[in-house]
């Protein structure tokens, strides 16, 4: 900046000299054209500078981050009382919205009675497994008796101490025995496969139905909407007695978090050359004329839509953009000091000025231009 003083000084002293110390040349309206477009010319070291030492935001406005608040339930519900104030904050867990309970305290209540039962049935099913294998015992008891009559009939049919028919009916009646203790095996398999059919370690009807209740209980805790982290709530549109739920994409109000909240920036491509995270920050805020706040340069994302292209079947098709038309700019996330970070309310505008050279001679210039930008607002409200 300095060689530019002096190459702009030395201009004029040369001008000074030629025209009127010395009058080497006689000063006329083509004189001065000519004199004054070089000097304009000579001017532009100092837009350079500005620009890549000290690159200016025109449109900058603090972020945060918003979270949609959507009833997590599996049927329109009824809400019953709003327990939060707009634009009042909140502490996290702090109780927003009470949906009706009722119908999700019956299914709860349902599913209890059906786990107890579910874990009755085992008992049962352990029971029904014992009672099949006494039964088994039985009837191999009855076969083997069946058998040794049959055996007895047999040989006294053959000394004609008895008669055929008696040999006939044993071998009938083992017949039977042997079919009844094969249906009784079937019967105690099948009592043992359900009592033993589990998923790690619980009876699967138990564990089903206790995932069931799980989720009962899960919809009834959801019932009493809480505040997801410390924040507030803008332009609060739930009343009690709406229906919520019904469409499960749905939020019913928007919640602004209070962390991590910073100035968002936008800056021409070139002038982002020399700037790294760190960089010390001015920022002119319009809600406050007349102040400077000082920050540091957070992150510089470098990228934007316009180099985004998404999957299609149609090839790219470029156009002509006019020069008159904005250039690419992409933005930089700036971290205020200020300790009180509530002052800085969500969509807050301003513009904001990056050092990369904190030593240049340029900065002075643009604190100066900042300064007159807010100094400004108390009279024009300018478009940040």
């Amino acid at each position: 900046m300095i060689a530019g003083l002096v190459l702009v000084f030395g201009y004029a002293i040369l001008v000074w000299l030629v025209f009127f110390k010395f009058k080497v040349l006689k000063f006329s309206i083509p004189w001065g054209l000519v004199s004054a477009f070089v000097g304009v010319h000579l001017l532009i070291i100092f837009m350079i500078g500005l620009r890549f030492m000290t690159p200016l935001a025109t449109e900058a406005k603090i972020i945060q981050h918003t979270i949609q608040l959507t009833p997590r339930l599996p049927e329109p519900t009824l809400l019953m009382a709003v327990l939060v104030e707009p634009n009042v904050s909140v502490k996290k867990g702090q109780p927003l919205f009470q949906f009706d309970r009722r119908a999700y305290e019956y299914k709860v209540r349902q599913l209890e009675a059906k786990l107890a039962k579910a874990k009755q049935d085992v008992l049962v099913m352990k029971a029904d497994t014992e009672a099949a294998a006494q039964k088994v015992i039985k009837n191999k008891s009855h076969m083997e008796y069946a058998k040794y009559q049959e055996v007895l009939s047999t040989k006294l049919a053959k000394q004609s101490a008895g008669p055929e028919e008696d040999a006939q009916k044993w071998a009938a009646q083992v017949a039977a025995d042997l079919a009844a203790t094969k249906e009784a095996q079937a019967e105690e398999q099948r009592a043992m496969l359900n009592y033993t059919s589990q998923i790690n370690g619980v009876n699967t009807t138990v564990a089903s139905t206790q995932a069931e209740l799980d989720q009962a209980r899960f919809y009834l805790e959801n019932t009493l909407m809480v505040a997801p982290e410390d924040g507030y709530i803008i332009n609060l549109q739930a009343r009690p007695g709406m229906v919520a739920g019904e469409i499960r994409l749905g939020a019913i109000a928007s919640f602004v978090c209070d962390a991590d909240r910073y100035l968002l920036a936008n800056f021409f491509q070139e002038n982002l050359k020399y700037v790294q995270p760190g960089q010390e920050v001015e920022a002119a805020i319009d809600l406050y004329p007349g102040q400077i706040f000082t920050g540091k340069v957070q992150a510089v994302w470098r990228g934007s839509g316009a180099g985004q292209m998404l999957p299609s079947g149609v090839l790219p098709n470029f156009q002509y953009v006019p020069t008159e038309m904005p250039q690419g700019q992409f933005a930089v996330a700036i971290r205020l000091d200020d300790p009180d970070q509530s002052k800085f309310p969500i969509g807050t505008q301003g513009r904001a000025t990056i050092y990369a050279n904190p030593a240049s001679l340029f900065v002075l210039l643009r604190k100066i231009s900042i300064r007159a930008y807010s100094w400004f607002n108390w009279i024009y409200p300018f478009s940040g």
